[in-house]
């Protein structure tokens, strides 16, 4: 029994992504794409911000960037020209591998422009603290509509990732079995 809860708690914390800001470089002139699966009705949102290497001073004009979101179909989502942050959010309409490309501005000599870029999908998409702020909830229905989104995406993805044959726990359950028996 208790191999069973490590498993089932092993897979829910699979299941359930986490989130996490990416910092990376680019050359002037270059250009670096990222891609997220993403399904249908989704929320996303994004942030991006290019990194002052002068603190204290103006962000000079050789770190700039493009910015383009797209969809695995063509489908535009975001755009920017030569800004030096900005953000993006809207619900995927069709499911498959999204796009953000940041292109460097052309820049003699050669800089390297460090960007922040955080990007947020599913539950973790949602900013809880201002839906606190705005329907002036509780923090117990708070916790408990958190739950509830978490939850509602496990269930979700269980549908999304099933075997043909088995629905629902009995895939869940395989699962459990292969993991469990696995080691022994």
């Amino acid at each position: 029994m208790i191999r069973l809860t490590l498993t089932l708690v092993l897979v829910i914390g699979v299941l359930s992504s986490t989130s996490q800001s990416l910092r990376f470089e680019i050359q002037s002139a270059h250009t670096k794409c990222i891609a997220e699966d993403i399904k249908s009705n989704s929320m996303t949102v994004g942030k991006y911000n290019v990194v002052n290497p002068n603190d204290g001073h103006p962000l000079p004009e050789s770190h700039k960037l493009t910015v383009r979101v797209t969809s695995a179909y063509g489908n535009s989502y975001h755009y920017a020209d030569r800004v030096d942050s900005g953000q993006f959010a809207f619900t995927a309409a069709e499911a498959g591998d999204y796009m953000a490309c940041f292109w460097a501005v052309d820049h003699s000599p050669q800089t390297t422009v460090t960007i922040d870029f955080d990007w947020r999908t599913g539950v973790q998409a949602k900013d809880w603290s201002n839906v606190a702020k705005k329907g002036s909830v509780d923090v117990m229905e708070l916790e408990l509509k958190k739950l509830y989104d978490t939850v509602s995406s496990i269930h979700q993805e269980m549908f999304y990732l099933r075997w043909p044959g088995l629905v629902g726990f009995r895939c869940l359950y395989a699962l459990l079995l292969l993991a469990c028996n696995y080691g022994t």
